[in-house]
């Protein structure tokens, strides 16, 4: 286990349906009938609860899972609870809360608790995992769109303790992500404003610099027109000292321009390494340094052992960037047939 803070959030912070949660409204009926049986039968039977999950993680959603004990038992003081801190390294097994106490005062939250905590380490370990993975270089955590808006805000603070436990920036891309720690959503000059004006990526890029905090990394989306590099420059001679950096968003059914000419010992399609590479080198030469590149895209290339050319290249992943399988997929209600596999 390893230990990244000791101060907790406090139960307000989390705006709770309290009411709702101490009704049962949110948990599994069966524990609600459980409850009213030990109840109604006058039995109260003193338990140790202990929490655990199976994987090599990263703990998420413990301080929440607090709060609900906290603001939802029937009689907070009779409970002795015993808990880990968020970010805490984990192990299969290993408990991270432990609850004695009356089980009547608090059989009605065990469904809510372990939600809270199932999500939020989940989203905690795979951030860990990408900011791993990226190696020091920042990363925005921007799944709001994929998701319900109910889930920004503890779902951004798990993000951001994964950026704690690594020692690594960590960005979010809405003021409800960033609200439990203070922070400020942040994003790009996004295609609908650039297509507002008409096209000019510059123009967009500009009016958008006019009017942003200051503070503010402007960072600008360089793919409307299919032509990243030059866009790229275009952008960074308008904007100066005020572009933090540009953004590489092209589809993956399309080659951007720079790389036409250079098609046939690779895939040009979206966002690649040599697309990359291209727009870094541009913006060295002209003195754009300091200007970072942020890369998104839905392409995966994945690697056997320490491979140099992946064994897979997939162009459309289904489910994100943040998870998924491998799979031998033939659709439904129909019929296919393998023949020869090996996985080793």
């Amino acid at each position: 286990m390893q230990r990244t803070r000791t101060k907790r959030l406090p139960p307000e912070i989390f705006e709770l349906p309290v009411e709702k949660m101490r009704e049962g409204y949110y948990t599994d009926a069966y524990f609600n009938h459980t409850r009213e049986v030990l109840i109604r039968d006058d039995r109260h039977p003193r338990v140790v609860m202990q929490v655990f999950q199976k994987r090599n993680s990263y703990l998420g959603g413990i301080d929440e899972a607090i709060a609900v004990l906290k603001l939802c038992a029937e009689d907070w003081d009779d409970l002795t609870v015993h808990a880990l801190y968020d970010g805490d390294r984990i192990e299969p097994f290993e408990p991270v809360l432990r609850i004695e106490g009356d089980y009547t005062g608090f059989a009605h939250l065990e469904t809510v608790y372990l939600g809270v905590l199932a999500r939020r380490t989940l989203i905690t370990s795979n951030v860990v995992s990408v900011l791993e993975a990226a190696n020091g270089k920042p990363i925005i955590f921007m799944p709001a769109r994929h998701d319900h808006h109910r889930v920004q805000t503890g779902d951004g603070y798990a993000a951001f303790v994964a950026g704690q436990v690594v020692g690594t920036q960590i960005g979010v891309t809405s003021e409800a992500q960033a609200s439990w720690w203070g922070g400020r959503g942040v994003g790009t000059v996004p295609h609908a404003l650039i297509a507002a004006y008409g096209g000019n990526t510059v123009l967009a890029a500009t009016k958008f610099a006019e009017n942003a905090d200051p503070e503010m990394n402007v960072t600008v989306l360089v793919d409307f027109e299919n032509d990243s590099v030059q866009t790229a420059l275009d952008v960074a001679r308008a904007l100066g000292p005020r572009l933090w950096g540009v953004r590489l968003d092209t589809s993956g059914q399309l080659v951007d321009r720079s790389l036409w000419g250079e098609m046939g010992d690779f895939d040009p399609r979206g966002v690649n390494e040599r697309l990359v590479r291209k727009v870094r080198d541009a913006l060295d030469h002209d003195g754009f340094e300091r200007v970072k590149i942020v890369v998104s895209g839905t392409d995966a290339r994945l690697f056997v052992h320490e491979s140099d050319q992946p064994v897979l290249v997939v162009h459309d992943l289904k489910l994100g960037k943040t998870r998924g399988k491998i799979a031998l997929w033939i659709g439904l209600d129909t019929e296919g047939y393998f023949s020869n596999l090996t996985v080793r």
